[in-house]
C-alpha cells in the first residue's frame, strides 16, 4: 500500500530514509531547514564507515581516561562548566553504561546496524556507480600499551563475530601507511581492511539526485515547528503552514528533541559538539593513503581526494556554534603528529557540528507511541556508518515488512 510519508531532516540519515521509502513505492517528501542536504552533522564529519570500529563512547576505562585528560591543553573531551541538569543526568546514565557487560551489549547492537548499513552502501555504490572520494581500509593507532589493553573487549568482539582484523606492530602499521611519522610514539595498531571512508555530504547529494529521479520531493529552507496526530493522519506544522501525511519520520538529529516534545516523547539525547579541520594536501607522497584513528585523542584522519581531514573531540556543555580553540589545537596536534608534512593544519578550514548522542550508544529506530510517527535518531558520531541500514529499516517498518536485522535494543522500547 502506497503511503504519503514526510521525512523531517535532510542529513545523510534522512536522505537514505527517503531513498529506501521511495524504493518501497511510497510518495516521499523531505523537509530540511537548510538550502541543501547534509548541512549540519553530516557536513564535515570524519567520513569513516567502519562497522568494525563502531562502538559506544561508554566503554570500560573511559570515565577515568576522560577525567585525566580534562586539564590537558590537548584533550579528546572538553567539558564546559555548566548548571544544565540535562547534561548531568546524561553523564550519570553514560557512566552507568561504561560497565563491561553493558559495553558488550551496546557495541553488539551498534555493529548489527552498522554492518548491515555497509552492505547496503556497497550495493548502492555498485548499482548507481556512486563515487564519493572513498578510500579502503581503516587503521586504528595505539600510542601506548595501556590503550591496547583497554581495547581488548573490542578485539574480543571482533574475533567473536569473525570480523576481518589484524593487530599489528609499529613496523607493519608503517608498511600499511608508509607516510606515517616515525617520530611519534606508536605501540601498535588495529587494521580493519574491509572498512572504508568517504565524503559523506558528496554521497548524500548524489543519493538525493537519485531519490529525486524516483519522485522524492525535497523542500529546503523550511523549518518544521511541531507535529500532531489527528484523524489517523500526521499533521506537520511548517512555519505558518500545515499539511497532512500518512506517516512522518523524525530524522532531524538534535533538532528532533523539540519535535518529540511536541508529541509528548522524551529521550535522553544530548548535543555533543564535534570538530574537524580540512586542509589541502601540499605533499601527496607524505599524506595518508586511507583512514586512520588515533585512540589516545579519539581523532580520525581521512584522505578525501586532494584534502586531508582531521576530525574528533567531543565538547559537552556548549550551546553555541563558536569554535573552541582547545579543540582546534587537538586536531592540529594529531594531524602534525602523524603526517607532519602532508598539509598546513594551522590554516585548515575548521568546522564544528552537533552530534545527537544517547548515553548508551545505539540509535533509536522505528515506531513511537504516537500512531504513524517514526524515529530515526540518536546515531551520535556514527550516523554516516549507520545511515543506509537505518533508512532501510524505517522503510521496511513503514511498509509493514519485517526488517532484515534483529531490532532488539534498537527501538524506543529500551527506554521504557
Amino acid at each position: 500500500m502506497t503511503k504519503q510519508v514526510v521525512v523531517i531532516g535532510g542529513g545523510v540519515v534522512g536522505v537514505c530514509t527517503a531513498y529506501f521509502l521511495a524504493e518501497a513505492g511510497h510518495e516521499v517528501a523531505v523537509i530540511e531547514r537548510h538550502h541543501n542536504v547534509a548541512h549540519e552533522a553530516s557536513f564535515a564529519n570524519a567520513g569513516i564507515v567502519a562497522p568494525g570500529h563502531v562502538a559506544p563512547w561508554a566503554a570500560p576505562g573511559m570515565p577515568r581516561k576522560i577525567l585525566s585528560s580534562l586539564f590537558r591543553s590537548e584533550a579528546p573531551v572538553l567539558l564546559k562548566p555548566s548548571t544544565d541538569r540535562a547534561l548531568w543526568r546524561w553523564l550519570r546514565r553514560w557512566v552507568a553504561e561504561c560497565d563491561l557487560e553493558r559495553y558488550r551489549i551496546n557495541k553488539t547492537r551498534m555493529q548489527r546496524i552498522a554492518f548491515y548499513s555497509r552492505e547496503l552502501l556497497h550495493q548502492l555504490r555498485e548499482t548507481y556507480e556512486i563515487e564519493y572520494e572513498q578510500t579502503e581500509g581503516v587503521l586504528q593507532l595505539f600510542r601506548t600499551d595501556q590503550e591496547m589493553k583497554l581495547a581488548e573487549p573490542a578485539l574480543e568482539l571482533l574475533a567473536e563475530y569473525e570480523v576481518p582484523h589484524q593487530l599489528v606492530d609499529p613496523e607493519t602499521a608503517r608498511l600499511i601507511e608508509p607516510s606515517l611519522s616515525t617520530t611519534t610514539k606508536l605501540a601498535g595498531a588495529l587494521h580493519l581492511p574491509q572498512d572504508h571512508a568517504g565524503n559523506c555530504p558528496l554521497f548524500a547529494k548524489r543519493l538525493r539526485n537519485i531519490a529525486s529521479s524516483m519522485g522524492v520531493q525535497f523542500y529546503f529552507s523550511n523549518t518544521v515547528r511541531s507535529i500532531e496526530q489527528e484523524g489517523g493522519q500526521v499533521w506537520v506544522n511548517i512555519d505558518e503552514r500545515r499539511f497532512a501525511a500518512d506517516a512522518a519520520v523524525i530524522a532531524a538529529g538534535i533538532d528532533s528533541l523539540p519535535l518529540l516534545k511536541s508529541i509528548g516523547i522524551t529521550v535522553p539525547m544530548y548535543p555533543v559538539k564535534g570538530y574537524s579541520a580540512t586542509a589541502a594536501i601540499k605533499n601527496f607522497d607524505q599524506s595518508p593513503h586511507a583512514a586512520l584513528l588515533d585512540e589516545s585523542y579519539k581523532v580520525a584522519i581521512t584522505r578525501l581526494g586532494g584534502r586531508v581531514r582531521v576530525s574528533g573531540t567531543a565538547e559537552f556543555g556548549s550551546d553555541t556554534t563558536q569554535l573552541n580553540q582547545a579543540a582546534l589545537r587537538t586536531l592540529v596536534k594529531v594531524g602534525a603528529d602523524w603526517f607532519p608534512d602532508a598539509a598546513n593544519y594551522a590554516t585548515a578550514n575548521f568546522w564544528c557540528g552537533v552530534r545527537p548522542m544517547l548515553p548508551d550508544g545505539p540509535p533509536i529506530l522505528g515506531a513511537t507511541p504516537v500512531r504513524n510517527v517514526y524515529l530515526n535518531i540518536g546515531h551520535g558520531s556514527s550516523g554516516w556508518a549507520m545511515a543506509a541500514g537505518s533508512g532501510k529499516v524505517l522503510a521496511d517498518i513503514i511498509s509493514a515488512r519485517s526488517p532484515d536485522i534483529d531490532m532488539d535494543g534498537l527501538t524506543l522500547a529500551r527506554y521504557g
